[in-house]
This record gives C-alpha cells, structure tokens and sequence, in this order.
C-alpha cells in the first residue's frame, strides 16, 4: 500500500516516550527522587497541530514517570498508557477505548519493545536511532532523532499525505 494509503484513514497518534518524545535518557539527582527528562519544543508544536487537524494524540509507554504525565497534560493529550511493558496488550486495550481500529492509527517507537503496534498500526514510523531491526516491519525512519523533532516530522509527513499541510501554512505564512 502507499503513503497515502497509509495515511489517509489515520484518526490517531500513538507515541512511545523514552527514545521518542525524548532522547532516551533518564536523569536522577538534584536531591529528588523524581526522573528528569528533556522534551523538544518542535515535538510539541508538531503534536499541537495534530490535534488542531482533529486528530487523537497520546502515549503508550512501557514506563510510568511523573515527567510523561506533565509533559501529556501540558500538550493536552488525549490518552496516556503508562507501566504498559506488553505493548501488543496495551494496543488492543488502547484501540478498544479509543474506539479505534489499527487502520486507524500511526505509531511511532524506538525499540524492540515497540515492534507489536509499529506492524499493526496503519502507519508505523521508526526515530531515526532507533533499533535498525524495527526497518523490517516500519513505514518510515525518521531523520531526526527522538527527542530531537522526530515527532514533528512524523506528523507533517502525515499532515501532508492527508491534505492537511497547506492549510496549517496558510495560518502562520
């Protein structure tokens, strides 16, 4: 199937945290038992116009942290799934109450952990450094890396395929 077809059923976007809302790594110290965690800027504007496109927007991660659930009430994303480490599991309960189906759905991940929803969803794009296995079963690797605007290309290319794109220009040219 092309892109487009890919795309063009697209309702939601799924995304994994660690290695892809992020760089990956995880901070401990200053006196505080809380995990520290570096969002970019560019991610969040892209997941902004998401959901401006009518869009559904949120997480599936494999681990719970305090920072993930700042980060998703700031960008007010539509769900978060956390502590989920069986993410085949976690996707079909997500689609269940969603109401979604896989076509339905992008996904973006990193890893090997990442590999269920990244074949069953529509659309299933791999970060730029992400595990080299996943390009056996992704839609697309990313140029940039996660943490570093990944999201943000992921989501213009899809903007893009469904005819979405212009219309966002129009509002900021």
């Amino acid at each position: 199937m092309s892109l487009h077809g890919k795309c063009e059923k697209v309702r939601a976007v799924i995304l994994d945290v660690d290695g892809v809302l992020t760089d990956g790594r995880i901070g401990y110290g200053a006196g505080s038992d809380e995990e520290i965690k570096f969002f970019h800027v560019r991610d969040g504007l892209g997941i902004a116009l998401a959901r401006k496109c009518g869009l559904k927007v949120g997480i599936l991660s494999g681990r719970k942290s305090r920072a993930n659930q700042r980060r998703a009430e700031e960008l007010k994303l539509d769900f978060i799934e956390e502590g989920c480490r069986n993410k085949d599991e976690g996707l079909t309960s997500l689609l269940k109450k969603l109401s979604l189906t896989e076509e339905e759905c992008m996904y973006i991940g990193d890893d090997l952990i990442d590999a269920a929803p990244l074949k069953r969803c529509a659309f299933g794009v791999v970060v730029a450094d992400g595990a080299e296995e996943l390009d056996r079963i992704a839609d697309y690797r990313t140029k940039a890396k996660g943490g570093q605007g990944a999201i943000r290309e992921a989501i213009e290319i899809l903007l893009k395929e469904q005819g979405k794109w212009e219309k966002i220009l129009e509002e900021f040219l």
